[in-house]
């Protein structure tokens, strides 16, 4: 009962990310807008929900694996996220700049 009151945060947390991620991946207009959204989004809500796994299962090997998995997520969102916009930038030379909400059309 104590780990479910003390997961139940995390778990809302987590929740509460991936909620706001998509919102903002909707109603951003931007794509590195949308894509700052989900990567925040999708690393703060997969931290937050396997902080909550690892309490909930109190098993030392089992929240030794969350851990491993989530520094494998932690190193690899944020690298493709990075390629993602490096191939926004490249394919577009005036990415980012003087963007108008008129060019989204």
């Amino acid at each position: 009962m104590i780990r479910l009151c003390i997961a139940l945060p995390f778990l809302a947390l987590g929740l509460f990310a991936f909620l706001s991620a998509v919102v903002g991946f909707y109603r951003f207009p931007y794509v590195m807008s949308r894509m700052h959204a989900a990567a925040v989004g999708d690393t703060l809500g997969i931290g937050s929900i396997v902080i909550a796994v690892a309490i909930l299962t109190g098993s030392a090997a089992a929240t030794l694996k969350l851990l491993v998995i989530l520094g494998f997520l932690f190193l690899t969102g944020p690298a493709l996220t990075h390629l993602i916009a490096g191939a926004e930038v490249s394919s577009h030379p005036g990415a980012g700049k003087d963007y108008r909400e008129e060019d989204r059309r």
